[in-house]
């Protein structure tokens, strides 16, 4: 059906695929907390760090080659998603004084319900992409150098997300400084 320099191209673009939505998910949050002044909670801070994991195993498969093991930790991470995020909706299913859901609904729908919906899209498309093109054997055969393209958009795509990384990190610092994290003020700027 498919040559192995068709299914290794597959593979790449999908992996492209991945890590542009999370790199536009990571945008638009940030843009809101820049924007409107919308600072994320600290299960909201987590949630960015599990998406920037996943992309994290993504960049190692186009920057070292493929293994199970980058695989491996975008799945973890994307675990690790849904779990925070599961554990955020549940505290705030039922809004309490004081704790109700920050930040803006986008399509009626807060960030720790997107970020599971995020987290099982993300799982599943990995199950689809088992299922479909299969193992990744292949892969050893038609490295990500083979096709330039790819190989430069992965490589834009990468240092972009690692700009996201980078301003989130400092924004971290910036908004819970050496002590407790919380929603009312950047920390450091006071």
């Amino acid at each position: 059906m498919f040559s192995r320099r068709q299914l290794a191209l597959l593979n790449y673009l999908y992996l492209l695929l991945v890590m542009f939505v999370i790199a536009g998910i990571l945008t638009t949050a940030m843009t809101l907390q820049y924007a409107n002044g919308e600072l994320p909670c600290p299960l909201c801070l987590l949630e960015r760090v599990a998406m920037l994991g996943v992309c994290f195993g993504i960049m190692l498969n186009f920057r070292r080659g493929f293994s199970y093991q980058n695989t491996g930790f975008s799945l973890l991470s994307a675990i690790v998603l849904l779990i925070i995020s599961v554990r955020q909706s549940l505290l705030d299913i039922y809004p309490r004084p004081g704790h109700e859901y920050i930040g803006s609904a986008i399509f009626g729908i807060h960030m720790p319900v997107w970020s599971i919906i995020i987290a099982l899209c993300l799982l599943t498309a990995y199950s689809i992409k088992l299922a479909i093109i299969g193992g990744d054997e292949y892969l050893g055969e038609a490295g990500v150098s083979q096709f330039p393209i790819v190989r430069k958009l992965a490589d834009g795509l990468s240092l972009f997300v690692i700009a996201l990384g980078l301003i989130n990190l400092v924004s971290v610092i910036l908004q819970c400084g050496l002590g407790e994290c919380h929603t009312f003020s950047y920390q450091l700027l006071q």
